[in-house]
């Protein structure tokens, strides 16, 4: 909450921002649970705890948090080894503790050393992976569950022969059909939805939710063999009465709290899931129209303490999860009401309307996905990244590949390991200037000194000459690590017995006085 107590955002631009990301969460929450071997309602519980507890606790005003795709084969091996899915969830309420320890000890500053190259590489590969994966759901093949991120699927295909393969099967005309019309009502609705009047409310995904259940029964009337079949329309439990609905709700086996597998799942999961977080909110807060920076460390706060609830009342694991955190920055959210009413919008639509959200074909919400996706790595992405030069394009393109070529985690690693290897070399490049006229020599510090410079610092004070006056400017420097300036005193203490007379200029003396003043004492500072 801000500062004020108030929920920050404009309710008239979070309102239907809030509907289209409850209409991309559904068949993401259902799809990860799927994936999870979890009961399919505890998808829906983590959806709604991601949207309303992490959304009011978060700082974040738009990132949307929920069940996540790349904690799946964590969460299925885990109710696999474990004696219960009852145990599971005490993981879960552990690894949401260690996640408040996370945060208590600040470790979400780690997120600010990603550097923005491999943030915008994975936007840009997240969104070419929600074309590939939702392109057979578009046309009616449903092999891999929604929400799956990762190239090897647990079908055996990849993200690319999953394509062929949906190709080569029987083509759901009905389905294609669907999809067809929703995405260009979509790309048509972008361009053509006024600037004033009632109609700029009207979120598009909600019309192609329309388009889809209508087109479906038109198709039943008209076509029926081109209806789309039960197999390929949205799976929500529905619950006969208020009872059974609360039968759904399951709870923690805390007499397993001495069981060594539930605490090393609890762990890997709080790893894994404080990981996402933060490169979810940390690529949020690049596409954030208003540039707002998220407090990371807060952010470990409120996704353990929705771990926490997620895992009391029979939730998988919640994360920061970027495709539904997009939708809700390409909707034109304001602020965190978006994210908190999506999570409403889900309890109560799959408490009172169940049935009306079992006629929604998955074809319409591939739709949007997929809409989605292409607004997440427009053609102009790729080009602005060019124009930065190899050292940001090159990371961007590795993140990109990686990603694509394996998983979120696995693709982030991969290219922070090329981001970093471009850093390392612009640091290795000459960051010292030498020169030398008649008795009066200058070592200048171009940008500030590490460890890495301490041979070149070496080298350019070796190349003074005796008899000489020497100026060392640091003045264009913010930092001087201990072992330059080791070398530095060291070369002052011998200059005296070779009549060299050393003056130091900049301002980092009067700044960093503890660690300039005593090392470089007897200096005078132009």
């Amino acid at each position: 909450m801000s500062q004020t107590g108030k929920l920050p955002g404009n309710w008239k631009a979070d309102l239907p921002a809030s509907i289209v990301v409850a209409l991309v969460a559904l068949p993401l929450c259902l799809g990860v649970a799927l994936a999870s071997g979890a009961p399919l309602f505890s998808g829906i519980i983590s959806g709604v705890v991601g949207g309303v507890v992490v959304g009011f606790l978060s700082r974040s005003p738009l990132s949307v948090s929920g069940p996540a795709a790349g904690l799946t084969v964590i969460v299925l091996a885990a109710i696999a080894r474990l004696p219960s899915y009852e145990t599971f969830l005490l993981a879960v309420v552990i690894a949401g503790v260690l996640q408040l320890l996370f945060g208590l000890t600040r470790s979400g500053v780690l997120s600010e050393f990603v550097p923005t190259s491999v943030i915008t590489g994975m936007l840009a590969a997240i969104g070419i992976i929600l074309i590939l994966k939702q392109f057979p759901h578009a046309i009616g093949y449903d092999g891999d569950y929604e929400g799956d991120l990762e190239f090897l699927q647990p079908d055996g295909l990849n993200t690319f022969s999953t394509i062929w393969h949906s190709l080569d099967q029987q083509l759901d005309v009905g389905a294609a059909l669907i999809a067809g019309a929703s995405l260009a009502f979509l790309f048509w609705w972008d361009g053509a939805r006024p600037g004033t009047g009632p109609l700029r409310f009207v979120p598009g995904p909600l019309v192609v939710v329309a388009i889809g259940v209508l087109g479906n029964a038109l198709l039943a009337l008209v076509a029926p063999a081109l209806q789309v079949q039960s197999t390929h329309l949205v799976q929500v439990p529905v619950a006969q009465d208020v009872s059974a609905f609360l039968s759904l709700f399951r709870f923690p086996d805390f007499g397993a709290i001495a069981n060594p597998l539930v605490w090393s799942t609890a762990v890997t999961i709080a790893i894994v899931a404080s990981l996402e977080s933060l490169l979810s909110v940390k690529a949020v807060d690049e596409i954030d129209p208003r540039r707002r920076v998220t407090d990371k460390n807060w952010e470990l706060f409120a996704q353990g303490g929705g771990n926490i609830v997620s895992g009391m009342i029979g939730g998988i694991p919640v994360t920061s999860v970027i495709v539904r955190s997009s939708a809700n920055v390409e909707a034109k959210a304001e602020g965190k009401l978006s994210t908190i009413l999506h999570g409403v919008w889900l309890l109560l639509s799959v408490a009172l309307i169940p049935a009306v959200l079992n006629l929604i074909p998955l074809s319409a919400l591939a739709a949007i996905l997929i809409a989605t996706g292409y607004k997440l790595t427009k053609p102009r992405l790729f080009t602005e990244r060019y124009r930065q030069g190899w050292t940001q394009f090159i990371p961007f393109m590795a993140t990109i590949a990686a990603i694509l070529f394996t998983d979120l985690l696995i693709g982030i690693g991969i290219g922070l390991v090329v981001g970093f290897v471009f850093v390392i070399g612009r640091n290795f490049r000459p960051a010292i200037t030498f020169a030398c006229e008649g008795p009066d020599c200058l070592i200048r510090a171009r940008r500030n000194l590490y460890f890495i410079h301490k041979y070149e610092l070496q080298k350019e004070l070796g190349r003074v000459p005796d008899d000489t006056s020497l100026l060392i400017d640091l003045s264009s420097t913010n930092y001087v690590d201990l072992d330059n300036i080791d070398i530095i005193n060291a070369f002052i203490k011998g200059a005296a017995y070779r009549n060299i007379k050393v003056t130091v200029r900049g301002d980092l003396a009067e700044r960093s006085a503890p660690l300039i003043n005593a090392p470089l004492a007897g200096v005078r500072f132009a």
